[in-house]
């Protein structure tokens, strides 16, 4: 089903793939690529309608980042790390949505997640510091979600540990330029940012338990049921599905490079059965993993529409599912690439483009298997996995 981002994403889809090239030697998106974001909407998809959002079902949201990967990986990349942020603002502080989109609803919020900062109690709010990697996109945002722990007075961790959202202006923290030099998604510009004692007011604080757990949607009155969703659920969507994206754009200029080709061998790759044998495998993979996650979302969609509890379970069945879409995607890109012959490793040809970024795509935290498979398959046994890092993810 068609609505209006896809709509100016398909309007503009030359566009958007020829600035791919601009995009890598730049280490950003082009500014041109990021009006196009802007002008599309496709970063307020998930943001609610009080603030210019559109409150797209999540499958609308992954189906459209998909789209733009496939044209461009670093700009499928942001739209779908970037894009998935309004989520979460939708349920934080009213004052702090205000601050954000009360003059322009087209404002831009980067993140790092990951807890890498320190927050600690002052009269009338908090001080923070820390430094992150991976700011995706971060040179056009004006805002950002930093992770970080609570502390003591005295600035000790407490215990047991307590995670935090924290929301800053761009004038509270430092982009470090030279930090994103990187062998694939070069375009993201996911360069780190650096903080030293901000002081942030309590309203723009989120405890992430309450993220995790739902509560936090549930205190905001938010009816829609795609903020009702886990955070597990929510948060590697527009990621996995930028994978995808990729995937799908390396098998597309795969196909239309090989139409005419001929290999050293004389034979034309149009009469090779093997070749098309493993490039139909391969394109059959792709296409399961792209249904493995929208249905996954999707199945969660309409548990939380219908008022059922989403259980660890079902939540680390879920994540199981999206981390399985990325890696089993990105295994068929493999075979594709494997069959494209010498010139495809050309800097020219899209093709080795989207096989970087699609790999590194999938070194991203959410991507590794391990913990959320072991903590998958002891629920579905009937055990119940221990708290910590296992759980941490999920």
């Amino acid at each position: 089903m068609s609505h209006p981002v896809r709509e100016a994403v398909e309007a503009h889809a030359e566009e958007i793939r020829a600035l791919g090239p601009a995009n890598e030697a730049l280490g950003r998106l082009d500014d041109r690529a990021a009006t196009l974001l802007r002008d599309a909407g496709a970063i307020r998809m998930l943001q609610p309608r009080t603030y210019g959002g559109l409150e797209l079902h999540p499958r609308e949201f992954a189906e459209t980042v998909m789209r733009i990967a496939s044209l461009d990986g670093a700009t499928g990349w942001v739209a779908g790390v970037v894009g998935v942020h309004p989520w979460e603002m939708a349920m934080a502080d009213p004052r702090v949505q205000e601050e954000v989109w009360g003059e322009n609803h087209d404002t831009w919020i980067a993140s790092p997640y990951a807890p890498m900062g320190l927050l600690r109690p002052v009269d009338g709010g908090y001080v923070f510091d820390g430094r992150w990697q991976f700011s995706s996109g971060t040179d056009h945002c004006r805002w950002i979600f930093l992770g970080g722990f609570l502390t003591d007075a005295d600035g000790g961790r407490l215990s047991p540990p307590r995670s935090v959202h924290v929301i800053l202006p761009r004038a509270d923290y430092e982009i470090v330029d030279d930090s994103w030099d990187v062998v694939g998604l070069r375009g993201t510009g996911s360069k780190d940012v650096v903080v030293k004692d901000a002081f942030v007011p309590a309203h723009r604080v989120i405890e992430y338990a309450k993220v995790v757990d739902g509560s936090l949607a549930a205190e905001s009155g938010l009816t829609n049921p795609a903020y009702r969703l886990p955070f597990s659920a929510a948060f590697p969507l527009g990621i996995t599905a930028a994978v995808i994206g990729m995937c799908e754009g390396a098998l597309a200029h795969h196909l239309a490079y090989q139409a005419d080709r001929v290999q050293i061998t004389g034979q034309a790759v149009r009469d090779d059965p093997y070749v098309l044998y493993a490039v139909s495998d391969a394109a059959a993979e792709i296409a399961a993993s792209r249904s493995a996650l929208l249905d996954n979302v999707s199945q969660m969609y309409d548990m939380v529409a219908a008022g059922r509890e989403i259980t660890f379970e079902r939540r680390a069945v879920g994540r199981r599912t999206q981390a399985a879409a990325a890696w089993r995607a990105v295994r068929a890109v493999d075979e594709v690439v494997a069959r494209s012959g010498g010139n495809a490793m050309r800097m020219d040809n899209p093709i080795q483009r989207f096989w970087r970024d699609a790999h590194t795509g999938l070194t991203h935290a959410i991507h590794v298997p391990g913990s959320v498979f072991h903590a998958s398959a002891l629920t579905e046994i009937g055990v119940e996995p221990p708290q910590g890092p296992m759980r941490s993810m999920i």
